[in-house]
């Protein structure tokens, strides 16, 4: 019984192994590739033990970039910041903000206005890019924070999860804090706020990675290299026809690219699976 107990808990370890190394093995492709020179890497087979240009190609890549990009990764990846970060932010903000009088308040049309806002799930990304991309054009926003930000702060699938979280927060709690003389503000503040904080970390764990992984709308307001996402970067990285692609300053750009998404997920993994899973007030 001992025996059959021991083989049942360490076969799922071995397939467990099994796929970290699966995930795994590109990743150490691409680090190990960034450490050498741009031949070594095209000869075959390609080196999978890191070479000694590490600090040479992750210094050029930070600082200067690739010679057909003119941006450097530090730009880039400030931009993408800035961009995953106001997308983020702005979308719990006003997500809390239309949960919270969908559910806390009583007008007419209620649920209509919600509705209506969650059939926006249906539309696909592609029907409404270039109405908005027509809209920020008009109002003088393209190559700026604003136009990569602002289009994409409003979140159906976030107002639909603080909906439902807010309405299993028992209605004698809004009730009680009226009596109290509390406003509806300060319920919001002192109330609401501090019992959502799981369910906003988690959200801001997948609006932040939704943000950072923008690719489309960035490709299409962005023309000015200051302005330039990570993952646009890499994009025009490969795309020059004249220069000779730097390939150790892509992998470079590349695994830089994976690190604050990752660093977020790692900080904020216990936040975010409390906030997924957790249903306690």
């Amino acid at each position: 019984m001992t025996e059959h107990s021991r083989m049942r808990r360490f076969i799922p370890n071995i397939w467990l192994w099994i796929a970290i190394l699966i995930i795994a093995f590109p990743i150490w492709i691409v680090f190990s590739a960034s450490t050498h020179t741009s031949a070594e890497i095209l000869a075959a087979p390609m080196p999978l033990i890191p070479g000694p240009h590490f600090v040479k190609n992750y210094s050029e890549a930070i600082l200067e970039g690739s010679k057909n990009l003119g941006a450097s990764a530090i730009t880039m990846l400030k931009n993408s910041m800035i961009m995953a970060l106001g997308i983020s932010s702005g979308k719990i903000v006003i997500s809390l903000l239309a949960a919270f009088a969908i559910v806390f308040f009583n007008f007419k049309l209620r649920s209509f206005c919600f509705w209506s806002i969650f059939v926006t799930l249906m539309l696909p990304v592609e029907v409404r890019i270039m109405p908005t991309y027509k809209v920020i054009s008009d109002l003088g926003m393209l190559n700026s924070y604003a136009g990569l930000i602002l289009p994409m702060v409003v979140s159906a699938t976030a107002v639909f999860l603080f909906r439902q979280y807010f309405m299993t927060i028992p209605r004698e709690m809004a009730e009680a804090s009226q009596i109290d003389g509390a406003t509806p503000t300060q319920f919001f503040w002192h109330v609401l706020l501090p019992m959502t904080r799981t369910p906003i970390a988690a959200m801001f764990v997948i609006q932040f990675i939704y943000g950072w992984n923008q690719y489309l709308w960035p490709l299409l307001i962005t023309t000015r290299q200051e302005y330039y996402t990570i993952l646009i970067g890499i994009n025009r990285m490969l795309s020059g026809a004249d220069v000779q692609i730097e390939w150790q300053i892509v992998m470079a750009t590349t695994l830089l690219a994976l690190i604050p998404p990752a660093l977020v997920v790692i900080v904020m993994q216990k936040q975010f699976i409390s906030g997924m899973t957790d249903r306690e007030k």
